[in-house]
């Protein structure tokens, strides 16, 4: 499957492919525009790799407003930009099939700054999630969380520009992930409470912006990460996330990420994300923040 995935991506050019894959989400929604039939906010937001959840981090929830009959889907484009002018452009959708399957894209497009004056780097990551048992929202009487398990295969189109020469062994890598995340309601002050706890075993370096692996440690490791949501009101959610990371390279210090984040639903058909990120160290610069805003369109 991975070569097959690698052998596509290098034969279509980045507008090619984004032009096939939205047809085919224009396709997989034009018969089934309203929204679905969940509460407002139960696909979350779209993370930094396409699947549904947080911004760092994948949930167990499934893309979309879709029931157990429906379809659901998503778009999205988020753009972030560090203290020392690293800066991340990402777009991509997911479609939720029943809120049981979700089927993901993402391409992320991450400027190098002063470290490598006038390049980027570009990544691709297809990824899948199904549904394993539990309902995050209408389980109230029972402590078990919604269980997802989900893969995403990512390719690194620049990988022989900077990944390489710094110690990167791979420029395609397959992360996969176990997540349980439970909304409980009235949980706080009467208002509802959202916790998410991911693991995830993965090679990638800096999500995989800089290749897989590396001459410090080239084996899958697993990665704890978690997510905690305060819903201020049916429409507003605050929160903060944390994602460990591996330490692959020997050439530089690879830090786990952390964001503080606020996300208005105004509609179902609408959210808008911003969040301040610590990213800590990014090859050559230290203490990398960021902010970063995030606007979705969900079906």
């Amino acid at each position: 499957m991975v070569h097959i995935l690698r052998t596509a991506f290098n034969h279509m050019n980045n507008k090619k492919l984004l032009q096939v894959l939205t047809l085919l989400f224009v396709g997989i929604t034009s018969n089934h525009i309203p929204a679905g039939e969940r509460l407002l906010a139960t696909g979350g937001v779209m993370q930094i790799e396409g699947s549904a959840g947080g911004g760092l981090t994948p949930w167990a929830l499934i893309a979309g407003y879709g029931t157990r009959e429906e379809i659901g889907a998503t778009a999205f484009y988020t753009h972030a930009k560090t203290n020392d002018d690293f800066d991340m452009n990402l777009a991509g959708f997911a479609v939720g099939f029943n809120n049981r399957v979700e089927i993901s894209y993402a391409h992320q497009r991450f400027g190098l700054s002063d470290t490598v004056p006038g390049e980027h780097i570009r990544m691709h990551t297809l990824g899948a999630k199904v549904r394993l048992f539990g309902d995050a929202v209408y389980d109230q009487d029972t402590w078990v969380p919604q269980v997802a398990a989900g893969i995403q295969v990512k390719h690194n189109v620049d990988f022989d520009k900077v990944p390489k020469a710094l110690g990167a062994e791979r420029a395609t890598g397959v992360d996969v992930y176990l997540s349980a995340t439970k909304l409980y309601l009235a949980a706080v002050g009467g208002r509802n409470v959202l916790l998410n706890i991911t693991l995830q075993a993965t090679k990638a370096n800096q999500f995989g912006l800089l290749g897989f692996g590396g001459d410090n440690h080239d084996k899958y490791q697993l990665q704890p990460a978690a997510s905690a949501a305060l819903m201020l009101t049916d429409s507003l959610l605050i929160g903060t996330e944390y994602r460990a990371r591996p330490n692959n390279l020997n050439s530089f210090k690879e830090d786990d990420a952390k964001d503080l984040f606020i996300a208005w639903f105004p509609s179902k058909y609408l959210a808008l994300t911003a969040a301040y990120v610590d990213l800590g160290n990014i090859a050559d610069k230290d203490d990398q923040s960021a902010w970063y805003l995030s606007g979705q369109l969900s079906f």
